[in-house]
């Protein structure tokens, strides 16, 4: 059974909690699917190319049918011309969305949070809050956790902590409402408000 480390006051390992045992019965191909959904959702879409129908020019046709010698030539915009449209190229019409329903994309969160706690990289606390909003002390959370980086699940964020954790290159400060499976498995360690964590356990 993964267990998740509980941090006090002082950001150290006080104890652990066990997450629900139906995590560890969670096939790993719903987190691929959800994280292949994701990152195809997240594509500009902004390929484009012109089609022989699309480029300018190429009106007059270049030279007669007949008598040249040559092959015929109707158009010096077709795709096998130098300058000419592109055939089965690229286009904006294109639809990347892959649809994922809305239990496989729990499924995938929850197997995401249980790889992390398999990895002693799930952290559980009351509350993180930086009332003074420097981001020294907010380094100096990230370092007492001796982690690269972190994403830190706030239930309700306040400004001066969100400015505390702004300009740390290593963490990421969300919402319950913006957590999803790819960005719990994007970071090496996830620190959860023990509100938030309950939430997400209560609502299979």
């Amino acid at each position: 059974m993964s267990q998740a480390i509980v941090l006090n006051e002082k950001w150290e390992h006080a104890s652990k909690i066990a997450l629900p045992e139906r995590y560890e019965q969670i096939n790993a191909h719903n987190l691929y699917l959800y994280s292949k959904s994701y990152m195809a959702a997240a594509r500009a879409n902004t390929a484009s190319a012109k089609t022989r129908s699309e480029v300018s020019g190429g009106g007059k046709k270049p030279w007669n049918q007949k008598g040249r010698g040559g092959a015929r030539a109707g158009s010096s915009r077709s795709p096998v011309w130098v300058g000419g449209g592109v055939t089965f190229g690229p286009s904006t019409n294109r639809n990347y969305i892959q649809k994922v329903n809305k239990k496989q994309k729990r499924l995938a969160l929850e197997f995401a949070l249980h790889e992390k706690a398999a990895k002693d990289a799930l952290f559980i606390v009351d509350t993180v809050a930086i009332e003074s909003g420097k981001t020294k002390e907010a380094a100096a959370i990230v370092n007492k956790l001796g982690v690269r980086d972190v994403l830190i699940v706030k239930e309700l964020m306040d400004e001066n902590t969100f400015l505390a954790f702004r300009n740390l290159k290593n963490c990421y400060v969300i919402e319950p409402n913006e957590l999803n499976a790819y960005l719990v498995a994007a970071f090496r360690s996830v620190m959860i408000e023990k509100a938030v964590l309950e939430t997400l356990v209560g609502e299979a």
